[in-house]
């Protein structure tokens, strides 16, 4: 537990009281972002993140229809590229503290249809595993597919460079959108029609229906693949985990260790408090699979003292009663730690609307040993 130790000490002193982070954050000098989508309207979004250019198909009929279950998920919310851009980097703590590595094994909750934390982290990783309500799955493994070459050349040309950086921290001006101006997430996105969508660049191939199939293969051969997982009718096991193991394979050096996943994310993921107990009980679950999986493997003569699994939840700022009662019910099960602005990129730091927490499930690790 070393490392994780190491980790949460460096975030600082823990969440104390719910009702004082509500106040603290919702006093800030808050932009005014609307929702915070990218662009609502627009069947196809271009974006600049973190090196990579990348095309993202979204469907505002969807997201405008009437569906059961919630359509928020058809589009691209502002702090997605941001969150992205953060997760990847090679001065998050998360890899400069060695609890992400190269074998590590991520889950991202409430994905959505755009991809971008798996085109980011997923070529950095063993495996990543996107989960959401089943009507995005066809839409993410299209924009994964489209956007996977580039994605993964980015990553490698990223990984050399990280190796002769040693840096803890994020530059003062790092905005994390990956745009020359440092200011916008996105360029200029555009409504287009079938007839006329906008060509992707690198290659014509990239949305051809060849082309789509090669690269999903391609990506689940580096480890990344959609499950469908929603919070309030499915159950969790640890057939999530196995299933997407048989599927993609293991890497080098994963036989030796089992179950779960050592990072689950979530990125804007609540919107009203009716998602506030299925969520949280969610990611409780989702957690409890790595501790499961290090006391099956220490029964059986395997490693023993895995780090716990670390949950990393990131929010745009909306509602202070909806906000009260996530961060409420999160810190019942996780001690909780709101990630400090010198470890994020700029356009998530104090006074842009956005915030990122990190849990430990309490039966996973005591404060006293911090």
């Amino acid at each position: 537990m070393k490392k994780l130790q190491r980790f949460l000490q460096s975030l600082g002193t823990p969440m104390q009281d719910a009702e004082e982070e509500t106040f603290e954050l919702f006093s800030q000098d808050l932009p005014s972002q609307n929702l915070g989508f990218i662009d609502s309207r627009a069947t196809t979004v271009e974006l600049s993140v973190a090196g990579r250019d990348l095309v993202i198909t979204q469907s505002p009929g969807v997201l405008s229809s009437n569906r059961a279950g919630g359509t928020t998920g058809a589009v691209i919310w502002k702090i997605t590229p941001l969150f992205a851009t953060w997760l990847a980097s090679p001065h998050n703590p998360l890899w400069t503290h060695d609890l992400l590595t190269p074998s590590s094994r991520i889950l991202e909750l409430g994905c959505g249809i755009s991809g971008l934390v798996a085109l980011l982290l997923g070529p950095r990783v063993a495996r990543y595993v996107l989960t959401d309500q089943p009507y995005v799955a066809k839409l993410v493994e299209q924009n994964v597919a489209a956007n996977w070459r580039a994605a993964a050349a980015a990553a490698s040309s990223q990984q050399s460079t990280s190796q002769q950086s040693t840096s803890p921290s994020f530059p003062p001006s790092a905005s994390g959108s990956g745009t020359t101006s440092g200011s916008k997430t996105a360029r200029r996105s555009r409504p287009t029609s079938k007839s006329h969508r906008a060509s992707p660049p690198h290659t014509s191939r990239r949305g051809s229906p060849a082309g789509t199939a090669g690269n999903i293969s391609r990506a689940r051969e580096a480890g990344v693949l959609f499950r469908p997982l929603d919070w309030e009718t499915d159950a969790v096991t640890a057939a999530l985990a196995g299933a997407a193991a048989a599927e993609t394979g293991e890497r080098e050096g994963e036989g030796a260790r089992r179950g779960g996943f050592e990072v689950v994310v979530a990125c804007d993921c609540i919107y009203n408090e009716a998602l506030v107990e299925p969520f949280v009980a969610t990611c409780v679950d989702l957690c409890k699979l790595r501790r499961v999986g290090a006391e099956e493997a220490a029964a059986e003569g395997g490693p023993e003292g895995e780090e716990a699994c670390v949950c990393v939840v990131g929010q745009q700022l909306r509602d202070p009663l909806v906000f009260e009662a996530w961060a409420v019910r999160f810190a019942r099960s996780f001690h909780t730690w709101r990630v400090p602005d010198e470890m994020l990129v700029e356009g998530l730091r104090a006074n842009t609307g956005f915030v990122v927490h990190v849990g430990v499930l309490r039966d996973d690790i005591s404060l006293e040993a911090i």
